[in-house]
Parts: C-alpha cells; structure tokens; sequence
C-alpha cells in the first residue's frame, strides 16, 4: 500500500487513553460506538483522534472485534479529506466497505458495521458520480445500509446525516420523480434527517456542512444564504480532535473559496 499522507495538523491533538476514555461521549456524539472494553482498540482509537490515521488502521485490525471499526473509519476519513490520488482513494473506500460488510454479517446488531459499509459505499458512489452509482445498484445498498444503522441505534447522529445526504444526491442528480419512484428519496425525508442529526449532535462540523449542502441541492440557490450561515457555524467550532479539526477547516476552505 502506497504511503498515507499525514495528518496536516500532528501534535495539535495529544489525547491518551485516559482523556480518550473521560471524553468518549462527547467524541463519540455522532457514531454513538460503546467505551471498548479491550485496551488494545481503545489505544487504537487513541491514534484515531490524534490524526494518526494510518496507524489507527493497523492497530484496529491488530485488535480485531471491535477494533475493525476503528480501522474501517480511520480508512474511510482518511480516504474522504487526506487521500490526494482519486483512484486510491477509491480502492480505500470499497476496501473499508467491504470489511464493514464482513463485520455486519459477522455482528448484524452493530449498528458502525452498517453505518461505515453505507458511508463507505456512499462516498464511493460521489468519487464515480452518482449517476454511475445508482446505475450499479449501490444506492439501495446506501440507503438500506443506513436505515438498519437508524433503526438499530436511533441517536447515530452521523447515519442520520449520511441518509439525508443520500436523499438529497439522489433528487439533485435524478429529480423527484424519479428518485422518489425508483429509489425512495424525498426532500421532507431527507430534510428532517439533517434536523434530526442536529438535536442529536448539535455541535456536528459535518452534521452543519452537509446540511447546507442539502439545503442547496433540495431547495435551490434560495437557500444560499442559510447554507453560508450553516458553514460559518461550522468554520467556527472548537475541533474535539483529528477528524473534526479536518471537517471544520473543510468549512473554512470552502468559505474562502
């Protein structure tokens, strides 16, 4: 495997197992993922936070059990804001993928093993455009995906923000006949998703960042300035750690674009 690039902030986040431990549920808000038991995952999840993605990786998959989660997620983050080659950043998200179908065959009431094969499939399905996607069949296993997360673990902050992004892709690129009739997307649906995940995670960057991107893909350029205020919300919030820090300087970068 080719060389990760590295977190662009290291050392900004220093958490060690005690602090990871003390501040699981605030960390933790958006994936709702249980305290693990064994030490070798939480130390995994140590190294997740501090931006050592690639060593989060390895060290869950070392792990095993409940450690494949945190190596799923830290490929698929990494893969999301810091993979600069399209192609391997495609391989890494049908890799993680897969694993996480693996794991959800393996545990079918873990509610991660289905968040990470949706999200997983989702953002592989924007790097092939959607269109493409929903052509081969994965938006179905997306929204399915996500759905038996919702209904498994109802305050998944996250799964609520990746089903209504789905919605609001597939009305973008199909319109609403057709991804209501054929794919079972609809504005409220997808609308009341990102509302949702923000009573439950009010202080989400990407809950804030996807949601105005959703506003503009479902209502039109008249949401705009709504959509702006939702990105300044979100350049505007104290990152918790890694994955946050990468998400509020998305907003930033966006807003200065």
């Amino acid at each position: 495997m080719a060389k990760w690039t590295a977190f662009p902030y290291a050392g900004a986040y220093q958490h060690d197992a005690k602090s990871v431990a003390h501040e699981w549920a605030g960390l933790h808000a958006g994936d709702a993922e249980p305290l693990p038991a064994d030490p070798a995952v939480l130390q995994a999840w140590v190294l997740f936070h501090n931006g050592a993605f690639h060593e989060a990786r390895e060290a869950g998959l070392a792990a095993g059990g409940a450690g494949t989660t945190v190596a799923v997620k830290a490929s698929c983050i990494y893969a999301n804001y810091l993979e600069k080659k399209e192609k391997a950043r495609l391989d890494l998200l049908l890799e993680a993928a897969q694993r996480a179908e693996q794991q959800a065959a393996a545990e079918p009431d873990n509610p991660n093993a289905w968040y990470w094969q949706g999200y997983a499939l989702g953002r592989y399905s924007q790097g092939i455009s959607v269109a493409k996607a929903l052509a081969q069949g994965l938006g179905s296993k997306v929204k399915e995906a996500l759905e038996r997360t919702i209904a498994l673990q109802p305050r998944h902050a996250d799964a609520h923000v990746a089903l209504g992004a789905f919605h609001a892709e597939v009305i973008d690129k199909v319109g609403t006949l057709i991804g209501g009739m054929t794919y079972g997307a609809r504005k409220d649906a997808g609308l009341g998703m990102f509302q949702q995940a923000l009573k439950l995670h009010p202080t989400s960057p990407i809950a804030l960042i996807e949601y105005a991107n959703g506003l503009v893909m479902l209502e039109g350029e008249r949401k705009q300035k709504e959509a702006t205020r939702l990105y300044e919300k979100a350049a505007a919030l104290q990152a918790r750690d890694a994955k946050e820090r990468l998400e509020v300087e998305l907003a930033r970068g966006e807003l200065e674009a």
